[in-house]
């Protein structure tokens, strides 16, 4: 699944190459996770400000309204002028005069919403409970350890969750836990001040440096050009069950946290 770093990517390669295209018409294919909300062709005409992102969305602003676009499980963007002939997984085309927005998603969990503004309903419904952005100067530690204070669950599952911190997939948690010293299974409120401030940190750096390398590919992720992410080929702890710790040497295990696999060395993060 596209996590946050893999969004961002997308939103970088798009929201100079796109932003002041005016839209010359919009195709919508097979139904996707929610409608459109409203009929394709009133938003011809509509010209594309700028693309933003909140979590693992992305906020296309028009003239008038927002685009939001989710890539789901399996989903990708692509911009181009001249891009073929739509194929069976291909589900919404933008069409505008610098180019074509396409969103390719063969499991179809994915979605593009228009609404009028962020304060509309369904803007509020899917956006309102996110946490801090991690990558920028939103991303205050008291806040962020006042949110784990409050929670009785194990750490790993409270990074997932996104209503303190949004964007911590599954391998970039279980990376940060591994640099911060942490396991997975110790429950958030009993994290002490200064091991939250490592995390903290943690969480920062792993995000910025999974963008810096193009995000994580490991089944379907590619960026606006088709190129994959790197990230993955650097995990310390993640995918490496059984292998040696590159810190200590020891064998990495992992468990099941949920539908999750918890990657982690028992060693390095002891408590």
């Amino acid at each position: 699944m596209p996590e946050l770093p893999e969004v961002e990517v997308t939103r970088r390669g798009i929201a100079d190459r796109i932003a002041g295209a005016r839209i010359e018409s919009v195709r919508v294919g097979k139904p996707l996770r929610w409608a459109l909300s409203i009929e394709a062709q009133a938003l011809v005409g509509r010209t594309v400000r700028a693309v933003r992102r909140r979590g693992k969305y992305l906020l296309v602003d028009l003239d008038a309204g927002i685009l939001l676009l989710h890539l789901g499980m399996s989903g990708s963007l692509r911009f181009d002028a001249s891009l073929p002939a739509p194929g069976p997984h291909d589900h919404f085309d933008l069409v505008t005069s610098r180019g074509t927005l396409r969103l390719n998603d063969p499991r179809r969990f994915g979605a593009v919403v228009y609404v009028e503004d962020e304060a509309a309903p369904l803007a509020v419904k899917l956006l309102g409970g996110l946490g801090m952005e991690p990558l920028g100067d939103a991303f205050e530690f008291e806040a962020f350890h006042a949110g784990l204070r409050r929670r009785a669950s194990p750490i790993k599952q409270v990074l997932l969750a996104g209503d303190v911190v949004v964007g911590v997939g599954n391998i970039y948690a279980s990376e940060a836990l591994f640099l911060a010293g942490i396991r997975p299974t110790v429950a958030a409120s009993r994290i002490s001040r200064p091991r939250a401030l490592r995390l903290h940190a943690a969480v920062r750096e792993i995000l910025a440096r999974a963008v810096e390398r193009g995000g994580s590919t490991l089944r379907d992720f590619s960026n606006i050009d088709g190129q994959s992410g790197y990230f993955q080929l650097e995990a310390t702890v993640y995918g490496r069950r059984g292998e040696p710790c590159r810190v200590c040497a020891s064998p990495i295990r992992v468990l099941r946290q949920g539908q999750r696999a918890s990657y982690f060395c028992p060693v390095c993060q002891k408590h």
